[in-house]
Order: structure tokens, then C-alpha cells, then sequence
């Protein structure tokens, strides 16, 4: 899997333990440690709370600090790290963090940019897209997972998630093909019925 546009990957504002989860939402990908992952990771984010924000700004000096945003010191893979912006959107303090690679020294401005716009919209709504991936994000780990040895060749490394197949029972399906019908039975009920944003 090969992502690497800016993306929002959760809905809501993560509590510290939603938010380390994310830091690596792809860890049982079979291909971890072989590959150069950075496109995987670049262009994630999601909201998190100021005490989270505040939590990471403490642990370790960041990498370099401007008025509404800094790095994290460490990078998650190649040039990419943690990124962890402070935004007044609409008169209210929020703040995100995203993944975003060093070596593009405009990404970290490209991502707020489309942070305040993303959040920025007077009706709330969802892509399809990102429904998918709040579902991958709040999907557990034992509920999730890649395509392995038993599907088609040109199938496996895909995402999965495990849904209810009727008189098959549960079954892994690939996260991008769900049925519209899955999609909003895997999404808590105030996402449910939220209307679909046109992508940008």
C-alpha cells in the first residue's frame, strides 16, 4: 500500500492512548522492516488535546519549534517524523499532529494548510476515504489486518477488517472494498449519518 496524499485518518480528538496508537497505525504490516515506508506514514494526521500536544512537547526537546507548530527529534522512518501543530481554527485553540518529511522543507506548512481548511468547513462531513480510515484507525488490532498467503497474489499486503459475513460469520474483508452498508455499521452512530464531503 502506497498512500501519500494528506490525509485525516481520525475522526474526533484522540486521548494520549488513541494518539500512540496512531503514532504507528501500519505496525502489523507484513513488510515493516524491508521496505522504506515514509509514503505509508507522510501526509497522516489526526486532532489531539492540549494535554497531548503539551505531553509531547515536554518528553524530548523537539527538532525545531516555530510559534504554531513543532518536530519531533526522532523520525519515524527515512526523513519523516511527528509533527505537532498548535492552530486557532474558527476563534479556538486546537491541535494535531501529522506526519510529515523533513527532506520537503514546505510539507510541515502544506499539512497545516490543509488542517485549517479540513477543519475549516461549515458542515461537517466525511470522505469516503476518510471513513475507511477512521475505521482502520479505531479498529483494534486483533480485529485487523493485511491480506496474506491465502488470498490472490495481486491481493496481499492489502488492509483487512473483520465483518460480520451473515451465515459465514466473521470474516476478514479488504478495508476498501466494504459495502457502504459496512462502512456506516463499523463507524460509531455521530459519524454514521454525516454527510459525504467531496474529496479535494
Amino acid at each position: 500500500m502506497t498512500l501519500t496524499s494528506i490525509r485525516k485518518v481520525y475522526q474526533g480528538i484522540a486521548d494520549r492512548r488513541q494518539m500512540f496508537s496512531m503514532f504507528d497505525r501500519h505496525a502489523q504490516r507484513p513488510t515493516r522492516w524491508q521496505n522504506d515506508d515514509s509514503a505509508l506514514h507522510c501526509g497522516e494526521w489526526f486532532e489531539v488535546g492540549q494535554a497531548e500536544y503539551d505531553y509531547m512537547l515536554e518528553i524530548l526537546p523537539p527538532r525545531w519549534m516555530r510559534a504554531d507548530m513543532f518536530a519531533m527529534r526522532e523520525f519515524l522512518t527515512g526523513s519523516v517524523t511527528g509533527v505537532f501543530f498548535s492552530l486557532t481554527i474558527d476563534g479556538r485553540q486546537r491541535f494535531f499532529h501529522g506526519y510529515c518529511d523533513l527532506a520537503d522543507r514546505a510539507s510541515p506548512d502544506r499539512m497545516r494548510a490543509v488542517i485549517v481548511d479540513r477543519e475549516s468547513r461549515p458542515v461537517k462531513a466525511m470522505t469516503r476515504e476518510e471513513r475507511l480510515e477512521h475505521i482502520w484507525s479505531s479498529t483494534h488490532g486483533d480485529y485487523r489486518g493485511y491480506a496474506g498467503e491465502n488470498w490472490p497474489a495481486h491481493l496481499r499486503g492489502l488492509r483487512t477488517v473483520l465483518v460480520y459475513g451473515g451465515k459465514q460469520g466473521t470474516v476478514a474483508k479488504l478495508l476498501d472494498r466494504l459495502t457502504d452498508a459496512e462502512v456506516s455499521a463499523k463507524l460509531p452512530v455521530h459519524l454514521r449519518y454525516l454527510p459525504d464531503a467531496i474529496a479535494a
